[in-house]
């Protein structure tokens, strides 16, 4: 969850404030409570702020505990000059809370100091209502959960293995809009450093983790050429030399080219994407790194958001095609899916007696093995960043993840490339607005409904929102 500070405004007459002190003092641990019982960490100011100096150092000392979002309380009327001097000393996210009784005329406290931001065009949110109304604190933590998203983007570095993956414009984005939109840093990889590095791999540890695949996966479908006990081993420690490179770098999250000089000569990178994005690999559970195949840039940058607001692995696909007589999209990538999503279980076990290991297909001569399930049913948040005219807009949507029964599925599936791993989509959008608009031929998705964090989130980092629905 999010780290939340409370600043409670009072009245500036000493006369007044001694009145109302117990009463905002009493509605302030309401709201406190409620916030801690949902989650969230909670920064109090030390005391209501009842004059100039105590406006400075309150929110001074709030800001200095690195809160994702800070809540200017309104339980009474306030002056509201100290909203402006406390605003002043809050570098991040506001969102203005009025309570709702009828005495105290806390909204009208909140309505004049919003008037006031809004002179100066400081960006707030305003909610009202009462701090035991589950609605109103579900509310204050969706925002609250996109400012720590969004906080979590500045000063975070992503590394790029590789340039730009087959002509794909969509996957490179401008680094210094980056750093001025995201405050995000990109390090610059050879792709060399994996090869170079897998070669130096402990073989003891990607030995056993080859016998861990092969002891749990529904099957390694080794061919005796394009998949081989050596060159799944090859894979393995190509993800031990990623995830060494992650470590040594400080890598918040990244993106493999792949293609085509690794898929041709050494290996695919699909071992090496699935388990970075999944929460465990075989020596146990483990923080999910975010890795985009291809070197997607904005495709990885959405995935992060994504990761950080659902706290969930993130699908990465193709929208490879559109089965117009059901109305469903396959969602389709080499070996990208992490096995996660074959059960979306905690436990690894369930989601690799989905996973089958097939040799990879003619795209990729140097083969290797690719990481084959069919997603787990379920309703989904579809986004991407994508740019139009040269400024990024989120393109956002809902839909469910489908499964049928076993004939229709391997049928559905043998209609692509059978061997890579799949999701069914139906998608809160007409296929002919979706073929018209979307800008990249990558999608992300995460279960459950986040869109109301991410117009958040957008909101803050002023980004455009473009919502799909029927």
């Amino acid at each position: 969850m999010a780290r939340i500070g409370v600043i409670s405004m009072s009245d500036g007459r000493d006369y007044v404030h001694a009145g109302i002190a117990d009463f905002i003092s009493t509605t302030e641990d309401h709201l406190v409570a409620a916030l801690t019982r949902a989650g969230h960490e909670v920064v109090c100011g030390a005391a209501a702020v009842s004059d100039n100096a105590l406006a400075n150092s309150v929110a001074r000392s709030v800001a200095g505990a690195d809160v994702d979002l800070t809540v200017f309380h309104y339980a009474v009327w306030a002056f509201p000059h100290f909203t402006m001097l406390a605003a002043g000393a809050t570098p991040g996210p506001l969102l203005l809370l009025s309570n709702i009784d009828p005495v105290q005329p806390g909204m009208v406290g909140m309505l004049a100091a919003g008037g006031a931001l809004d002179q100066i065009g400081r960006g707030h949110t305003r909610l009202w209502g009462d701090p035991d109304d589950p609605v109103l604190i579900e509310e204050i933590g969706v925002r609250a959960r996109a400012a720590a998203a969004v906080a979590s983007l500045r000063g975070s570095t992503f590394g790029r293995f590789g340039g730009r993956p087959m002509g794909m414009n969509t996957a490179v984005a401008n680094t210094d809009q980056w750093q001025r939109i995201f405050g995000i840093d990109v390090e610059e990889i050879d792709q060399w450093e994996i090869v170079r590095r897998a070669e130096l791999a402990d073989a003891g540890e990607a030995k056993a983790a080859r016998e861990w695949l092969e002891r749990h996966a529904a099957g390694v479908h080794y061919d005796g050429a394009k998949l081989t006990p050596d060159i799944l081993e090859r894979q393995i420690r190509s993800y031990l030399a990623v995830r060494e490179l992650i470590a040594e770098r400080r890598l918040d999250f990244s993106g493999i080219k792949g293609q085509p000089e690794l898929t041709q000569y050494f290996a695919t990178m699909d071992i090496t994407e699935a388990f970075l994005n999944d929460p465990y690999d075989w020596n146990g559970p483990k923080e999910t790194h975010v890795c985009a195949t291809e070197a997607d840039m904005d495709g990885a940058l959405t995935m992060q958001l994504l990761k950080q607001i659902a706290g969930t692995p993130v699908l990465f696909a193709d929208v490879r095609h559109y089965h117009a007589d059901r109305d469903i999209w396959d969602l389709c990538n080499s070996g990208q899916h992490a096995t996660w999503f074959a059960a979306r279980s905690a436990d690894p076990a369930e989601n690799l007696a989905k996973v089958h290991l097939y040799p990879e297909v003619f795209f990729f001569p140097a083969g290797g093995a690719s990481v084959h399930h069919l997603a787990a049913p379920g309703a989904m948040t579809l986004a991407r960043l994508t740019r139009k005219d040269g400024d990024y807009r989120m393109q956002l949507m809902l839909g469910d993840f489908e499964t049928y029964d076993d004939q229709t599925n391997e049928a559905l599936m043998k209609q692509s490339t059978w061997e890579w791993p799949h999701a069914f989509a139906r998608l809160d959008a007409r296929a002919e607005d979706f073929l018209s608009r979307f800008g990249a031929n990558h999608i992300h998705a995460v279960p459950g409904d986040h869109r109301a964090a991410l117009r958040a989130a957008c909101d803050l980092l002023g980004v455009a929102l473009d919502e799909f629905t029927r």
